[in-house]
């Protein structure tokens, strides 16, 4: 596993992931992005990562419909995944994070049925330049985010996996951990972000390591699931801004670290031991 943090496309945003000690950098091309423009500027991105020794493991869209009312595919919206997917292939990231609308008015399994399609075509053209595809279990214009959704789509789509932040689980009153079990040998990214809640309600995303979620057991499964892919911190609350904000991204970066088996770690075989 690997640790890093969403950040934007600049230079100056990429040197900043550098300058955090971090090697990784995830890029959201969400709804509000042309994405025509961001593919533009792979070629200067490349500059920027060899420059400050970053690299890019995670480009997702969020927030974005694919399909009208009717449970049409919008044309513009698919042009936009695959301008994220030619992207992701350029700057040599291994996976594009993307969901789908559910359709009032259309049964769920009829739900399904669009979604399969639709990420079955972003499967294959993101096989062609090595780029796999995962669905993240953010409700954010995606349906696609929990059982029983992911025992239909995903059980349909072997080579579909899983983006994952606890965070979404837990906010949906869910159990984080019994879904790790169950879906983490379909993770292919992994957010680290933190949730707090008062009284039985929401109230903040503090930074991770300073919120309720069990990162123990959480990493426990990780390694058991043989999750061997980005850690993306996501700094997520209004009121971590200024000084203590970035005091905050330190202060998840030290702790994450220690959850992380180093690459060069080595051991002596001995037969009293497991």
């Amino acid at each position: 596993m690997y640790l890093g943090i969403i950040n934007g496309w600049s230079d100056g945003c990429i040197e900043a992931v550098s300058k955090k000690g971090l090697k990784w950098v995830e890029f959201c091309v969400n709804h509000n992005y042309d994405s025509a423009e961001v593919l533009a500027q792979a070629d200067r991105i490349n500059e920027s990562c060899e420059k400050y020794g970053v690299k890019v493991g995670s480009i997702g869209r969020w927030g974005m419909a694919r399909f009208d009312e009717n449970g049409n595919v919008i044309p513009e919206a698919l042009q936009h995944d695959k301008n994220c997917i030619d992207l992701a292939s350029k700057v040599g990231c291994p996976v594009f994070n993307c969901g789908c609308n559910y359709v009032e008015g259309k049964s769920f399994m009829e739900n399904c049925d669009l979604a399969v399609s639709y990420l079955a075509d972003l499967i294959e053209y993101g096989k062609e330049r090595n780029v796999r595809i995962a669905v993240y279990n953010c409700d954010w214009e995606n349906f696609v985010v929990e059982d029983p959704a992911w025992s239909v789509v995903l059980g349909r789509l072997p080579e579909l996996g899983i983006k994952y932040d606890t965070s979404h689980c837990i906010n949906r009153g869910g159990d984080y951990l019994a879904e790790m079990e169950k879906w983490g040998d379909r993770f292919y990214h992994f957010h680290i972000k933190g949730t707090l809640y008062i009284g039985g309600e929401h109230y903040d995303a503090p930074p991770a390591g300073l919120d309720d979620v069990k990162w123990g057991p959480v990493f426990a499964l990780l390694y058991i699931k043989n999750y061997n892919g980005m850690l993306s911190i996501e700094p997520h609350s209004g009121k971590w801004e200024g000084a203590v904000g970035q005091w905050g991204v330190d202060y998840t970066i030290n702790f994450i670290k220690p959850f992380i088996m180093p690459e060069d770690y080595s051991y002596d075989e001995n037969p009293y031991m497991p």
